[in-house]
């Protein structure tokens, strides 16, 4: 990608778009598609438009959509209630499609491990809400991270 004024700047929409999401989804487990789509969309085009590397952001997204939707239905299918919400697997496509294919593991994990850690932390309220914890904060955390740090890893 590399570090000049553009990314820059992309990446602080970016990170205040997933600071938003990132709060809605804590308060009330929702993602709004007013927020997650568009990121979707402006992520391929910049990615597209800033590296020319508009194929890693669309398979980036298509992939990190197809596979949470698959951890969505195989959970809910094995369990028999909701585990991951549809809004989390079209956050995670949005991270795709800025941090390409490539980011997609990183993202996950940094997500996972962020979020192992504050139900740790949290028990209580991960008690208290009946093991529910929105996770779209945990991804926008994770996407973050990847963005910034391949950002400035290009440089």
């Amino acid at each position: 990608m590399g570090f000049g004024v553009v990314p820059i700047v992309a990446g602080v929409v970016l990170s205040l778009a997933l600071a938003v999401l990132a709060w809605v989804d804590w308060r009330t487990l929702r993602l709004p598609n007013a927020i997650t789509l568009p990121l979707i969309g402006v992520g391929i085009l910049y990615v597209g438009w800033w590296s020319g590397e508009i194929w890693a952001s669309v398979i980036g997204a298509a992939v990190g959509y197809s596979v949470f939707v698959a951890i969505e239905l195989l959970y809910r299918r094995v369990r028999g209630r909701a585990g991951l919400g549809r809004g989390d697997a079209k956050l995670l496509a949005a991270g795709g499609a800025w941090c390409g294919w490539s980011g997609l593991p990183f993202i996950v994990l940094v997500a996972s491990g962020a979020a192992l850690l504050a139900v740790f932390v949290l028990r209580e309220r991960v008690e208290r809400e009946a093991g529910r914890i929105a996770f779209g904060p945990f991804l926008a955390f994770g996407i973050g991270i990847i963005y910034w740090a391949q950002l400035l890893t290009a440089s």
